[in-house]
């Protein structure tokens, strides 16, 4: 469904994008996870059309993708995004009749479950509840592809669960490809299948929440004991206090020797290692 070649982005002598690469199929819940700066929003405009890669090409559905060939199949909503002034029920109304594939159940029943003012004006709706009411006239559109950029920021925690809820119910109703950007990394989990982690405009990593579960993990013990068991393993972070070491590994799992513990690495400990958080030594 999306296949990006080679793609680089420039502004001036800075590579928001560098050489990145990437290959995903038409189903899924996607995480673009990464810092703030890493080129999240960047990568996810390129893939709408709303701007052009300076080198590579991106194609969704088999066609080009730019500025001059904008996809049909790609619904793109980024934070903050604005609608027209009208009441939510009328904003719903009106996308039903500009949009042959909206489904009007679906949006209705969330803005009910939701308990979202159906009479109120968008300008009326705190912030989080623009972006809620955006989210589920998005996710209602049924396209392709949908592409959220930090579809959660004004949320609290409650109204982050529901918004989990919201993308589950919308994906299960209508298998897609859905990509969610963020940088809530305790969020993740809930929801995805799939985590792309992208940092300083580079792909780190693209694998499956289980792959990650299975070969994240940590060595603890000795220097004398741990350090020998790195030379093979692809070692992505190292704590060390006094003779003792933790050492933060993404490989295959190994038997450790006596005397080496073996412990799971959480997802934001594997996150922070991964983008570099914690340097060696």
């Amino acid at each position: 469904m999306i296949n990006i070649k080679n793609v680089t982005k420039e502004y001036g002598k800075m590579a928001a994008i560098d050489r990145f690469s990437l290959k995903l199929p038409e189903k899924g819940i996607y995480c673009l996870l990464g810092r703030n700066g890493a080129g999240k929003t960047t990568l996810l405009k390129m893939l709408v059309g709303h701007i052009a890669a300076t080198d590579g090409d991106i194609f969704i559905d088999g066609k080009e993708i730019s500025p001059s060939k904008m996809p049909e199949s790609v619904n793109y909503i980024e934070s903050g995004s604005v609608q027209f002034n009208m009441r939510v029920d009328e904003l719903i109304d009106t996308a039903a009749k500009l949009q042959d594939d909206f489904d009007r159940d679906f949006a209705q029943e969330m803005v009910e479950r939701f308990e979202l003012s159906r009479k109120k004006r968008f300008k009326q709706l705190s912030f989080g509840m623009k972006t809620m009411v955006t989210s589920i006239m998005s996710l209602a559109n049924n396209s392709k592809v949908v592409l959220l950029d930090e579809p959660t920021t004004g949320f609290d925690a409650i109204m982050r669960d529901q918004f989990n809820t919201l993308l589950l119910e919308s994906y299960h109703a209508n298998p897609r490809l859905i990509i969610v950007s963020t940088h809530l990394i305790d969020e993740v989990a809930k929801v995805t299948e799939r985590l792309i982690i992208i940092d300083k405009g580079k792909l780190l990593i693209e694998a499956g929440m289980d792959d990650i579960d299975e070969k994240a993990y940590t060595l603890s013990g000795s220097l004398a004991e741990v350090t020998p068991l790195l030379d093979n393993l692809n070692c992505i972070g190292k704590q060390i206090a006094g003779n003792v070491m933790a050492a933060h590994i993404y490989d295959e799992r190994i038997q450790p020797p006596q005397g080496v513990a073996i412990g799971g690495l959480s997802l934001q400990d594997f996150f922070i290692n991964i983008v570099g958080g914690r340097k060696n030594g």
